[in-house]
């Protein structure tokens, strides 16, 4: 599976150390040297900086080989350098969190998730707590609306409740 990343899905997974379900999940992640930039800034907290100072072994940095898209001007360099090489590379995922670069991302034909996707798959499949994982992820700066964090919530306890049987 060809998984493209934007920066600010990594910087949470980090921030909760999340990070290291992303190989169980996706196998490799690729980003653009952009994205790889973002992560360094000097405001970027302190774990992610230093996260990317030694990136793991399943993270790719990879520079975008095509003229720059004018139609993505209005998206920031991380998200411009995702979308375009989740098309060039025919991604089968791009993880995306900014309301406009999703957008754009769908309006390609790009398939698209979150890190609040990220979370839900990882839950499903057994690597986190999703009602704790959640509760710390919403004491960072990121912002997710009330009733989707309560419908994946709802999802998760509906799941707990009724597990899928393995034919026995």
């Amino acid at each position: 599976m060809l998984v493209i990343a934007d920066a600010s899905p990594l910087h949470y997974l980090i921030l909760l150390g999340a990070d290291a379900m992303l190989p169980a999940l996706f196998g490799r992640i690729v980003i653009p040297r952009a994205v790889a930039m973002e992560l360094q800034h000097p405001h970027t907290p302190a774990v992610v900086r230093a996260w990317m100072a030694a990136p793991p072994s399943w993270l790719d940095i990879q520079d975008v080989s095509t003229a720059p898209d004018l139609t993505l001007t209005h998206l920031d360099s991380g998200e411009q350098e995702a979308i375009t090489l989740a098309q060039t590379l025919q991604a089968d995922l791009l993880l995306i969190d900014e309301w406009r670069g999703r957008r754009e991302a769908l309006q390609r034909s790009l398939p698209v998730t979150g890190v609040l996707g990220v979370l839900e798959r990882a839950a499903q499949q057994g690597f986190l707590d999703l009602p704790s994982t959640l509760t710390r992820l919403l004491t960072t700066t990121f912002y997710a609306p009330a009733n989707l964090v309560r419908d994946m919530l709802a999802r998760d306890a509906a799941r707990k409740t009724n597990p899928p049987t393995d034919g026995r």
